[in-house]
């Protein structure tokens, strides 16, 4: 097997267009492919249409104590966003390089495959497990049966390095999160009969309210310790969709909105679903009280934990040993860091990039970045060899 530089591995996985919506075993394949021709054995995990897959492997002995690098192998689409390159080719131009993915995260799994050949040269006495998942754009569902299937099948890591873009900072804590699809259920009548109806519109614009009252009590309450080193230090309640209604005259059949929870550490987006249940519930026997056949279903799509800072934790140890930082560093977004976590590893977020042009038109990552992240995985080769 031909090896590749980092580059090039990146370039062939900015290739293959792995938006969240559609299949990414196309790239599963290849890296796979990739790691045989190193003797290495990878092992699937599928979702349940048998479409996507997450993908890890152990390069070295099987013995604990390794370290794993992770990233996810979906990105977010390019519909609608005016490129002035093809987003699905890695294009350089002064000291950037542009292309989908590069920044968020393609540019790392490229890293970590290429530690790959420099694991097995050097005869690493503990193991570099790369794990990559699927669906992380879309609420980090794709991550969890992969980590459940590599505590099974894997011996433990000392550390999880979650690659997402941190300019190469020990990111220590993130927020968690809840994704929520509400869909009111209203019954139609003639506005001018507006009591004896029930408007799904104005129904949930009482769910909505909630959510702004929630977010100005909590902006208004003294934060915890854990809390406070997060912008904003609590937790927030949005509404990035909605969508309902027939015409002005004609209470509303139906009402669909899409909400999130952004929940700092020390908070359980579990909590906060339930409390968001019992307001629920509130309104619905209120709208059942007019019209019995009104009701409220609600979607939990996703919920992802929190990263919370550990107590001398080994990948916070490892990575500030790495990277010279030794500063506090904490995120308002969501990685499988807390899931990681949350099944035992010690797990902290490091990579090259700026979280600032993820999801955007021209995506790119410096080049300076990408080389420091290089320079970042030989040395968690070199930690593995002692």
């Amino acid at each position: 097997m031909q090896t590749l530089t980092a580059r090039q591995i990146m370039e062939r996985l900015v290739a293959f267009p792995t938006v969240s919506r559609d299949s990414n075993l196309d790239l599963v394949d290849w890296v796979e492919e990739y790691l045989d021709g190193f003797g290495v054995t990878a092992r699937r995990v599928y979702d349940e249409t048998g479409k996507k897959a997450a993908l890890y492997a152990n390069v070295g002995p099987e013995v604990e104590g390794g370290i794993v690098l992770s990233g996810h192998t979906d990105v977010v689409p390019v519909d609608g966003q005016a490129w002035d390159t093809d987003p699905f080719t890695v294009t350089q131009k002064g000291s950037r390089l542009y292309g989908r993915g590069t920044c968020d995260m393609k540019g790392f799994d490229a890293l970590a495959l290429s530690a790959v050949p420099l694991a097995l040269e050097r005869g690493v006495k503990r193991p570099l497990q790369i794990a990559l998942s699927y669906d992380e754009e879309v609420g980090c569902t794709g991550a969890p049966p992969m980590i459940d299937d590599m505590v099974q099948h894997l011996p433990r890591a000392a550390a999880a390095i979650i690659g997402e873009p941190s300019m190469m900072k020990t990111v220590t804590g993130h927020k968690g999160g809840a994704a929520i699809v509400t869909h009111v259920h209203g019954f139609e009548v003639h506005s001018s009969l507006l009591p004896t109806g029930v408007s799904a519109i104005m129904e949930a614009a009482k769910l909505i309210e909630w959510c702004n009252q929630q977010n100005a009590a909590s902006a208004a309450a003294t934060p915890s310790p854990l809390a406070s080193v997060f912008f904003p230090p609590y937790t927030t309640a949005h509404v990035g969709t909605i969508e309902g209604g027939t015409a002005r005259n004609i209470t509303a059949k139906d009402c669909v909105f899409a909400m999130e929870f952004r929940c700092v550490a020390g908070d359980d987006p579990e909590d906060w679903k339930a409390r968001y249940m019992a307001k629920v519930a509130e309104v619905e026997a209120a709208m059942q009280k007019i019209q019995p056949t009104a009701f409220i279903e609600v979607d939990h799509r996703s919920s992802v934990p929190p990263l919370k800072p550990e107590q001398d934790g080994p990948a916070e140890r490892l990575v500030r040993s790495l990277t010279g930082d030794n500063g506090s560093h904490v995120v308002s977004y969501g990685t499988e860091a807390g899931q990681f976590q949350e099944r035992g590893y010690s797990a902290v977020v490091c990579g090259p990039g700026d979280i600032a042009q993820a999801h955007q038109p021209n995506e790119y990552i410096e080049i300076a970045q990408f080389e420091a992240g290089e320079a970042f995985v030989a040395k968690v080769v070199d930690s593995l060899c002692t």
